[in-house]
Protein backbone atom coordinates (compact mmCIF):
# COMPACT_ATOMS: atom_id res chain seq x y z
CA UNK A 1 0.00 0.00 0.00
CA UNK A 2 1.43 3.44 -0.66
CA UNK A 3 2.14 5.92 1.59
CA UNK A 4 -0.56 8.81 1.90
CA UNK A 5 2.06 12.13 0.39
CA UNK A 6 1.73 15.26 2.17
CA UNK A 7 -0.67 18.15 0.23
CA UNK A 8 0.24 21.26 1.74
CA UNK A 9 3.74 22.59 3.50
CA UNK A 10 4.81 24.97 6.58
CA UNK A 11 7.34 27.98 4.78
CA UNK A 12 8.87 30.49 6.08
CA UNK A 13 7.91 33.63 4.64
CA UNK A 14 9.02 37.57 4.78
CA UNK A 15 6.44 39.21 6.33
CA UNK A 16 7.94 42.74 5.93
CA UNK A 17 10.96 44.47 4.58
CA UNK A 18 12.94 45.98 7.41
CA UNK A 19 14.72 48.96 7.91
CA UNK A 20 17.75 48.05 9.24
CA UNK A 21 18.54 44.47 10.07
CA UNK A 22 15.77 41.62 9.94
CA UNK A 23 14.22 40.15 13.43
CA UNK A 24 12.56 37.15 13.95
CA UNK A 25 9.17 39.79 13.23
CA UNK A 26 10.08 40.26 10.45
CA UNK A 27 9.28 36.40 9.61
CA UNK A 28 6.07 34.44 9.56
CA UNK A 29 5.27 30.41 9.65
CA UNK A 30 2.43 30.08 6.59
CA UNK A 31 0.72 27.32 5.62
CA UNK A 32 0.45 26.58 1.61
CA UNK A 33 -0.77 23.56 -0.93
CA UNK A 34 1.30 21.97 -2.73
CA UNK A 35 1.26 21.75 -6.61
CA UNK A 36 0.15 18.28 -8.39
CA UNK A 37 3.01 16.82 -9.27
CA UNK A 38 4.23 16.60 -12.47
CA UNK A 39 6.26 14.43 -15.17
CA UNK A 40 9.89 14.83 -14.26
CA UNK A 41 9.47 16.72 -10.52
CA UNK A 42 10.37 14.85 -7.46
CA UNK A 43 8.17 15.37 -4.36
CA UNK A 44 10.91 16.27 -1.59
CA UNK A 45 10.93 16.21 2.41
CA UNK A 46 13.49 18.36 3.89
CA UNK A 47 15.91 17.33 6.30
CA UNK A 48 17.66 20.42 6.98
CA UNK A 49 18.42 23.82 5.47
CA UNK A 50 20.90 26.73 6.00
CA UNK A 51 20.90 29.91 6.92
CA UNK A 52 22.89 31.52 4.92
CA UNK A 53 24.33 35.63 5.36
CA UNK A 54 23.55 35.98 1.44
CA UNK A 55 19.72 36.46 2.60
CA UNK A 56 20.12 39.61 4.27
CA UNK A 57 21.46 41.94 1.20
CA UNK A 58 18.07 39.68 -0.45
CA UNK A 59 16.03 40.69 1.67
CA UNK A 60 17.77 44.45 2.24
CA UNK A 61 17.37 44.99 -1.80
CA UNK A 62 21.02 45.78 -2.89
CA UNK A 63 21.38 42.99 -5.13
CA UNK A 64 23.32 44.76 -8.22
CA UNK A 65 25.77 42.07 -9.01
CA UNK A 66 23.95 38.94 -6.94
CA UNK A 67 23.78 36.40 -9.15
CA UNK A 68 20.54 35.31 -6.58
CA UNK A 69 16.56 37.64 -6.89
CA UNK A 70 15.73 39.94 -4.10
CA UNK A 71 13.20 39.00 -1.37
CA UNK A 72 9.81 41.41 -1.50
CA UNK A 73 7.43 40.94 1.46
CA UNK A 74 5.15 37.88 0.84
CA UNK A 75 8.28 35.54 -0.72
CA UNK A 76 9.11 32.54 1.05
CA UNK A 77 12.51 32.24 1.99
CA UNK A 78 14.66 30.00 -0.38
CA UNK A 79 18.87 28.52 0.16
CA UNK A 80 20.44 25.27 0.45
CA UNK A 81 18.93 22.40 1.90
CA UNK A 82 19.17 18.36 2.11
CA UNK A 83 16.00 16.17 1.87
CA UNK A 84 14.67 13.01 1.09
CA UNK A 85 12.66 12.07 -1.96
CA UNK A 86 9.25 10.80 -1.11
CA UNK A 87 8.17 10.29 -4.67
CA UNK A 88 8.14 11.47 -8.56
CA UNK A 89 10.62 11.32 -11.30
CA UNK A 90 13.51 9.87 -8.74
CA UNK A 91 13.16 6.29 -6.49
CA UNK A 92 11.24 7.22 -2.79
CA UNK A 93 14.00 7.57 -0.42
CA UNK A 94 17.24 8.92 -2.46
CA UNK A 95 18.64 12.20 -0.60
CA UNK A 96 19.67 14.94 -2.58
CA UNK A 97 20.37 18.52 -2.06
CA UNK A 98 18.78 21.60 -3.52
CA UNK A 99 18.03 25.44 -2.99
CA UNK A 100 14.39 25.06 -1.45
CA UNK A 101 14.81 25.44 1.94
CA UNK A 102 12.81 27.36 4.39
CA UNK A 103 9.86 24.78 4.01
CA UNK A 104 8.98 21.11 5.47
CA UNK A 105 8.23 20.12 1.57
CA UNK A 106 9.01 20.73 -1.98
CA UNK A 107 8.09 19.49 -5.56
CA UNK A 108 11.20 20.48 -7.82
CA UNK A 109 12.30 19.20 -10.99
CA UNK A 110 13.73 16.53 -11.02
CA UNK A 111 17.15 18.08 -12.66
CA UNK A 112 17.08 20.44 -9.41
CA UNK A 113 17.97 17.72 -7.43
CA UNK A 114 21.59 16.29 -6.79
CA UNK A 115 21.65 12.82 -4.77
CA UNK A 116 24.12 13.16 -2.44
CA UNK A 117 27.67 12.78 -2.78
CA UNK A 118 28.48 9.37 -0.41
CA UNK A 119 31.82 11.01 -0.22
CA UNK A 120 30.41 12.83 2.58
CA UNK A 121 30.22 10.77 6.11
CA UNK A 122 26.52 12.40 6.94
CA UNK A 123 24.13 14.40 4.92
CA UNK A 124 24.09 17.53 7.36
CA UNK A 125 27.97 18.07 6.23
CA UNK A 126 26.26 18.55 2.65
CA UNK A 127 25.63 21.97 4.12
CA UNK A 128 28.91 22.94 4.65
CA UNK A 129 29.90 26.67 3.95
CA UNK A 130 33.85 25.45 3.50
CA UNK A 131 33.91 24.84 -0.36
CA UNK A 132 34.47 29.20 -0.51
CA UNK A 133 37.26 28.90 2.06
CA UNK A 134 38.95 25.81 0.32
CA UNK A 135 38.27 27.72 -2.97
CA UNK A 136 40.10 31.19 -1.64
CA UNK A 137 43.36 28.95 -0.17
CA UNK A 138 43.47 26.91 -3.07
CA UNK A 139 43.21 28.91 -5.97
CA UNK A 140 43.24 32.64 -5.19
CA UNK A 141 45.40 32.52 -2.26
CA UNK A 142 47.46 28.92 -2.79
CA UNK A 143 48.55 28.53 0.91
CA UNK A 144 52.42 27.76 0.77
CA UNK A 145 54.32 26.21 3.46
CA UNK A 146 55.00 27.94 6.20
CA UNK A 147 52.86 30.75 5.62
CA UNK A 148 51.21 33.15 7.89
CA UNK A 149 47.63 32.92 7.37
CA UNK A 150 45.18 35.46 8.96
CA UNK A 151 40.97 34.65 8.66
CA UNK A 152 38.76 36.87 9.89
CA UNK A 153 35.01 36.16 10.81
CA UNK A 154 37.12 32.60 11.78
CA UNK A 155 33.77 31.49 14.22
CA UNK A 156 31.43 31.29 11.03
CA UNK A 157 30.53 28.95 8.41
CA UNK A 158 33.64 29.76 6.36
CA UNK A 159 35.77 30.19 8.66
CA UNK A 160 35.20 28.23 11.16
CA UNK A 161 36.66 25.50 8.64
CA UNK A 162 39.16 27.47 6.80
CA UNK A 163 41.87 27.73 9.50
CA UNK A 164 41.86 23.93 9.62
CA UNK A 165 42.14 23.89 6.18
CA UNK A 166 44.90 26.06 6.21
CA UNK A 167 46.83 24.38 8.70
CA UNK A 168 45.98 21.12 6.28
CA UNK A 169 47.44 23.24 3.47
CA UNK A 170 51.17 23.45 5.75
CA UNK A 171 50.17 26.78 7.03
CA UNK A 172 52.94 27.41 9.72
CA UNK A 173 50.35 29.61 11.49
CA UNK A 174 47.14 30.70 12.06
CA UNK A 175 45.03 33.73 13.25
CA UNK A 176 41.95 33.95 13.46
CA UNK A 177 39.66 37.06 14.25
CA UNK A 178 36.22 36.79 16.08
CA UNK A 179 33.51 38.47 18.42
CA UNK A 180 34.01 36.78 21.61
CA UNK A 181 36.08 35.46 24.35
CA UNK A 182 34.42 32.06 24.31
CA UNK A 183 34.36 31.98 20.75
CA UNK A 184 38.20 32.76 20.99
CA UNK A 185 38.47 29.91 23.47
CA UNK A 186 37.04 27.34 21.33
CA UNK A 187 38.66 28.34 17.94
CA UNK A 188 41.96 27.79 19.68
CA UNK A 189 40.98 24.80 21.43
CA UNK A 190 38.96 22.80 18.86
CA UNK A 191 39.89 24.30 15.68
CA UNK A 192 43.35 24.84 15.21
CA UNK A 193 43.71 28.38 15.78
CA UNK A 194 47.25 29.28 17.04
CA UNK A 195 45.62 33.13 17.58
CA UNK A 196 42.10 34.77 17.86
CA UNK A 197 42.07 38.34 17.67
CA UNK A 198 38.42 39.92 19.45
CA UNK A 199 36.59 42.48 17.08
CA UNK A 200 35.87 45.36 19.41
CA UNK A 201 38.37 44.61 21.92
CA UNK A 202 39.94 47.93 24.21
CA UNK A 203 43.37 46.99 21.97
CA UNK A 204 42.89 48.41 18.43
CA UNK A 205 42.48 45.56 16.25
CA UNK A 206 45.77 46.62 14.09
CA UNK A 207 47.48 46.14 18.02
CA UNK A 208 46.48 42.63 18.11
CA UNK A 209 47.51 41.86 14.66
CA UNK A 210 51.25 43.47 15.10
CA UNK A 211 51.09 40.97 18.34
CA UNK A 212 50.10 37.81 17.10
CA UNK A 213 51.74 38.27 13.73
CA UNK A 214 54.99 40.67 14.20
CA UNK A 215 56.40 39.46 11.20
CA UNK A 216 53.41 40.34 9.22
CA UNK A 217 50.63 38.06 7.33
CA UNK A 218 51.73 36.52 3.81
CA UNK A 219 47.91 34.89 3.09
CA UNK A 220 44.34 36.56 4.13
CA UNK A 221 40.89 34.92 3.68
CA UNK A 222 38.67 37.65 4.65
CA UNK A 223 34.73 37.34 5.85
CA UNK A 224 34.54 40.75 7.17
CA UNK A 225 36.42 43.73 5.11
CA UNK A 226 35.90 46.86 7.67
CA UNK A 227 38.65 47.56 9.69
CA UNK A 228 39.90 44.28 9.94
CA UNK A 229 40.90 44.31 5.95
CA UNK A 230 42.91 47.54 6.16
CA UNK A 231 44.81 46.33 9.10
CA UNK A 232 45.62 43.55 7.43
CA UNK A 233 46.86 45.53 4.52
CA UNK A 234 49.21 47.41 7.22
CA UNK A 235 50.79 43.69 8.08
CA UNK A 236 50.75 42.13 4.97
CA UNK A 237 54.57 40.80 3.79
CA UNK A 238 55.75 41.24 0.58
CA UNK A 239 53.96 39.50 -2.12
CA UNK A 240 51.03 38.51 0.26
CA UNK A 241 47.83 36.29 -1.10
CA UNK A 242 44.30 38.43 0.33
CA UNK A 243 41.07 36.34 -0.70
CA UNK A 244 37.99 38.07 0.20
CA UNK A 245 35.16 35.90 0.82
CA UNK A 246 32.61 37.85 2.41
CA UNK A 247 32.31 41.46 3.52
CA UNK A 248 29.98 41.07 6.84
CA UNK A 249 30.99 44.65 8.52
CA UNK A 250 28.68 46.61 5.83
CA UNK A 251 26.55 43.84 4.72
CA UNK A 252 25.76 42.95 8.63
CA UNK A 253 25.57 47.02 9.00
CA UNK A 254 22.44 48.12 10.41
CA UNK A 255 22.48 51.80 8.34
CA UNK A 256 22.92 49.69 5.05
CA UNK A 257 21.04 47.82 2.93
CA UNK A 258 23.18 44.61 2.56
CA UNK A 259 24.82 45.11 -0.65
CA UNK A 260 28.02 47.77 0.47
CA UNK A 261 31.22 47.55 2.44
CA UNK A 262 33.04 50.59 1.84
CA UNK A 263 36.41 50.84 3.72
CA UNK A 264 39.57 52.93 3.26
CA UNK A 265 42.68 51.05 2.34
CA UNK A 266 46.37 52.25 2.28
CA UNK A 267 46.66 51.27 -1.86
CA UNK A 268 50.89 52.96 -1.09
CA UNK A 269 51.41 49.92 1.00
CA UNK A 270 49.64 47.58 -1.22
CA UNK A 271 51.98 48.58 -4.37
CA UNK A 272 55.27 48.73 -2.17
CA UNK A 273 54.80 45.48 -0.64
CA UNK A 274 53.22 43.89 -4.08
CA UNK A 275 50.17 42.33 -1.89
CA UNK A 276 47.64 41.31 -4.23
CA UNK A 277 43.47 41.44 -3.25
CA UNK A 278 41.10 39.18 -5.47
CA UNK A 279 37.14 38.34 -4.73
CA UNK A 280 36.50 34.89 -4.55
CA UNK A 281 33.17 33.71 -7.13
CA UNK A 282 32.82 30.38 -7.17
CA UNK A 283 31.35 30.37 -10.48
CA UNK A 284 34.68 31.15 -11.68
CA UNK A 285 36.26 27.71 -10.02
CA UNK A 286 33.46 25.28 -11.47
CA UNK A 287 36.16 22.78 -10.25
CA UNK A 288 36.52 23.26 -6.69
CA UNK A 289 32.70 21.88 -5.29
CA UNK A 290 33.68 18.23 -6.45
CA UNK A 291 37.38 18.65 -5.36
CA UNK A 292 36.03 19.92 -1.65
CA UNK A 293 33.70 17.42 -1.30
CA UNK A 294 36.13 15.16 -1.76
CA UNK A 295 38.75 16.21 0.14
CA UNK A 296 36.38 17.75 2.78
CA UNK A 297 35.01 13.81 3.15
CA UNK A 298 38.02 12.11 3.31
CA UNK A 299 39.21 14.75 6.23
CA UNK A 300 35.82 14.39 8.41
CA UNK A 301 36.73 10.38 7.59
CA UNK A 302 40.23 9.96 9.04
CA UNK A 303 38.98 12.68 12.13
CA UNK A 304 41.75 16.01 11.02
CA UNK A 305 38.79 18.11 10.85
CA UNK A 306 35.89 18.76 12.44
CA UNK A 307 32.31 20.40 10.97
CA UNK A 308 31.55 22.72 13.47
CA UNK A 309 27.44 23.01 12.63
CA UNK A 310 24.72 24.47 15.08
CA UNK A 311 21.25 22.76 14.43
CA UNK A 312 18.50 24.49 15.25
CA UNK A 313 15.29 22.22 15.93
CA UNK A 314 12.07 22.79 13.92
CA UNK A 315 10.92 25.14 12.00
CA UNK A 316 9.42 27.55 14.56
CA UNK A 317 13.36 28.00 15.16
CA UNK A 318 13.45 29.04 11.43
CA UNK A 319 11.99 32.53 11.69
CA UNK A 320 14.82 33.77 14.07
CA UNK A 321 17.86 31.63 12.50
CA UNK A 322 18.90 34.46 10.70
CA UNK A 323 19.18 37.08 13.39
CA UNK A 324 20.71 34.51 15.30
CA UNK A 325 23.49 34.36 12.61
CA UNK A 326 23.58 38.13 12.19
CA UNK A 327 24.01 38.54 16.06
CA UNK A 328 27.11 35.83 15.73
CA UNK A 329 25.77 33.71 18.60
CA UNK A 330 27.01 30.47 17.39
CA UNK A 331 29.99 28.83 15.62
CA UNK A 332 29.92 27.42 12.68
CA UNK A 333 27.36 26.91 10.31
CA UNK A 334 23.96 27.59 10.92
CA UNK A 335 21.39 25.04 10.16
CA UNK A 336 17.96 24.36 10.80
CA UNK A 337 16.70 20.70 11.36
CA UNK A 338 12.77 19.47 10.48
Amino acid sequence: MSPTLPTHSREVRLAAVPDGLPEARHFALAESPLPALQEGEVLVRNRYFAVFPGLRTLIGGEVDGVPLPRLHAGDTLFGPAVGEVLAGALPPGTLVSHHAGWREYAVLPAGSCAPLDPALPEPVAQLSMGEAGYGALTRLAEVRPGDTVLVTGAAGGVGSLAGQVARLLGAGRVIGSTGSAAKADRLTAELGYDAVLLRDAAEPFGAQLARAAPDGIDVLVDTVGGEQLAAAVQAGRAGARFALVGALSGQFAADRAGGSSPVLLDSFRIVVNGISLRGYRGTEHPGVAAEWTARFGGWLRSGEITFPHAVLPGIGRAPGALRELIDGRQVGAVVVEL
